[in-house]
């Protein structure tokens, strides 16, 4: 991604991230890896179309983005977890070390579409935690006034997937006056507050990745086998 394709971007403020003031010389190297997720599936999507700018911001601060696209996703318990669009956001899921979700806000909340694709993605699966210890970024589009509904709700399930999501977070209101007839943001604070967020993701990702394993180790999991933990977890509900 280079700085011709962030129109909006001034390059004397764009600043690469210090990868070694936030890592140890034998921490891993390799591009982060950063699952994105929409929630909407209109053909003018405003929360694809912020998955987009953040995607190229992201990219060009050096991560490696792989976005799931929820059209023909099923609904939860209505298929089987081997249905090929359940499989393919799983192991998405399970690739990435840190995600970003993107809602739009109907009815007051985030959509649907938004958050099917979050149940699909299991809190645990034969006692190991496929998103546990790794980082996300929320945020969420509107068409009416400004509004934090989606993105708390977005928090709330970051923190019971145990993720680590960032403090910062971008909520863009009347969504529709903030694109061109291209799907691109215009220039103005919102779209600067999703640079911000891009970054605080990268270095937040950087900072805790090589050290997710520790930092989310604990004593009540270090008491039980690996087998007892799946027991409990996967145990019949009456």
């Amino acid at each position: 991604m280079t700085l011709d394709q962030l129109p909006n971007i001034d390059p004397e403020r764009l600043h690469p991230i210090d990868i070694d003031a936030l890592v140890g010389p034998d921490q891993p190297r390799h591009p982060p890896r950063i699952l994105v997720l929409y929630g909407s599936l209109r053909e003018r999507s405003y929360s694809r179309f912020v998955s987009e700018e953040a995607s190229r911001l992201l990219r060009w601060y050096g991560c490696e983005i792989r976005t799931f696209n929820p059209s023909g996703l099923p609904l939860p318990d209505d298929a089987e977890a081997s249905h090929p669009k359940v499989e393919e956001l799983r192991e998405l899921a399970e690739w990435s070390e840190g995600m970003v979700w993107v809602s739009p806000e109907r009815h007051g909340a985030m959509t649907g579409i938004m958050k099917t694709q979050i149940d699909w993605i299991p809190l645990a699966l034969g006692g190991v935690r496929p998103t546990q210890g790794k980082t996300l970024a929320i945020m969420q589009v509107s068409g009416g006034s400004q509004s934090f509904n989606a993105v708390n709700q977005l928090r709330i399930l970051g923190r019971w997937m145990r993720m680590l999501t960032i403090p910062n977070q971008s909520s863009v209101p009347q969504a529709f006056n903030e694109f061109d007839e291209a799907g691109r943001m215009r220039l103005s604070p919102l779209y600067l507050r999703i640079v911000d967020v891009c970054e605080e993701l990268v270095k937040f990702t950087w900072l805790t990745r090589g050290r997710a394993s520790y930092l989310t180790d604990r004593y009540s999991e270090r008491v039980e086998s690996a087998g007892a933990v799946s027991r409990r977890v996967n145990q019949k509900t009456h």
